[in-house]
């Protein structure tokens, strides 16, 4: 049975490490890439090892990403971005999924229909006429109509609080009305600090979506100083060439604070996942 049972562990961890091997791969194999200059990257076989590594210029690929092309300040405007974008969704969508959980009113069933039919929508249909009113308000060539239709706008972390807010004992809220805790006090000092994983999965999904958009910034951002990461890989890619050894680069660059949101929060979200039992 030992033997069994070693055999069974050794092919397991065999597979989980052949599978991460290849999913890590493709990223790997960018960030080797950073350290090629132009004519390395086609090189045919491709070599594993970059004609640049701990020799004299190994950083220009990043010295001129982030200082020529100025992707340090696009960094900073895409996490300014992304970052009030999520946070409001944290907001709007745990009061929203609050409200249809926990409280009766008129109308609530159609409303939550309504709201999750929106996610089937797609941005493209509704790209026309939220331009037209953005234009008319004057908030062209701004941050607003970037983090506005995300903050307020949340049918997927609505969707998924309200399954979350409904699973919560009612006799947690039946001690808090007993306390004299209004509705805003309960959904304040009971639901919101029982949310925590479901909440960072929104914050992740939340700043990803708007971190990787480029639609909304190439139809509202045309001041240089005011572009996005996304927007700002465009400026390698001509109508007849691509820098691909920047190009490259600024998506290694783009990813990296990707992978540190997610490193922060997983911990919160399998603390969520560990403490989200209530005892009787």
């Amino acid at each position: 049975m030992k033997n069994r049972k070693y055999v069974k562990n050794l092919f397991t961890y065999l597979f989980l490490s052949l599978y991460g091997t290849a999913t890590l791969f493709p990223f790997l194999w960018m960030v080797v890439t950073t350290f090629k200059s132009e004519g390395a990257i086609f090189e045919i076989p491709p070599k594993l090892i970059p004609d640049k590594l701990f020799k004299p210029g190994m950083w220009d690929n990043y010295t001129e990403v982030l200082l020529d092309y100025n992707f340090l300040l696009y960094l900073w405007n895409s996490t300014l971005i992304s970052g009030a974008a999520s946070f409001g969704q944290l907001i709007t969508c745990s009061m929203a999924g609050f409200a249809f959980a926990r409280m009766n009113f008129f109308g609530r069933g159609f409303l939550f229909t309504v709201l999750v039919a929106m996610m089937m929508i797609p941005v493209e249909v509704n790209i026309i006429p939220e331009f037209l009113m953005f234009s008319k308000i004057g908030w062209l060539d701004s941050y607003l109509p970037l983090i506005v239709p995300s903050f307020l706008v949340g049918s997927f972390g609505t969707f998924m609080l309200k399954e979350h807010y409904m699973n919560v004992p009612q006799s947690l809220e039946d001690a808090a009305v007993i306390d004299g805790c209004k509705t805003f006090q309960i959904y304040r000092h009971i639901f919101f600090p029982l949310s925590t994983a479901p909440l960072a999965t929104i914050f992740v999904i939340a700043f990803m979506n708007n971190w990787n958009d480029l639609l909304r910034p190439v139809l509202y951002i045309q001041s240089p100083e005011l572009r996005t990461v996304s927007l700002g890989l465009t400026q390698f890619q001509s109508l007849y060439s691509t820098d691909w050894n920047l190009m490259i680069t600024g998506s290694v660059v783009s990813i990296l604070p990707l992978i540190i949101v997610y490193l922060f929060t997983q911990r919160f979200i399998i603390d969520g996942m560990m403490t989200s039992g209530t005892k009787g």
